[in-house]
């Protein structure tokens, strides 16, 4: 799936409407605010909102992540997350959620229009790679909060 796919935008669109601020976290760190507050970083760093270096490593390792992230299989638990990707502080609930809502239909919408994008770690990225890539992304989050 992918976020381009108007049926996965709206799978997506119910799942995260079935979480709440107290909802909790079957593994990690983060609250529910906290999670959806990060789950805009995709869409930030693809429409150019966050300016990132490309790491060293991602150099390195970049290609061999980014097939495995793409591939069919979902997400493990507790992956790394960049520091810049990184929620730490108290978060408005229903605010992220509209935010995260926007850059969905945002990305939905308009974001086929972007041909190729460096992620900060993966490299380049086609607009499909960035479909894909946010979908599993928002699944893996959305499945940390049992939806």
């Amino acid at each position: 799936m992918n976020l381009f796919e108007h049926s996965a935008v709206q799978e997506v669109l119910a799942r995260l409407n079935t979480i709440n601020a107290n909802t909790p976290a079957n593994w990690g760190k983060m609250n529910a605010a906290q999670m959806v507050a990060h789950c805009q970083a995709t869409f930030q760093a693809y429409f150019g909102e966050i300016k990132m270096k490309r790491a060293l490593i991602g150099r390195f390792f970049g290609k061999i992540a980014k097939r495995k992230l793409l591939s069919p299989k979902p997400w493990s638990r507790n992956l790394p997350t960049a520091r810049e990707f990184k929620i730490s502080n108290e978060r408005n609930f229903e605010k992220e959620r509209q935010k995260l809502i926007g850059y969905i239909n945002r990305f939905a919408n308009e974001g086929y229009t972007i041909t190729a994008t460096k992620h900060p770690f993966f490299g380049e990225m086609s607009s499909q790679e960035w479909a894909i890539l946010a979908y599993k992304h928002l699944d893996h989050h959305l499945r940390q909060f049992g939806a």
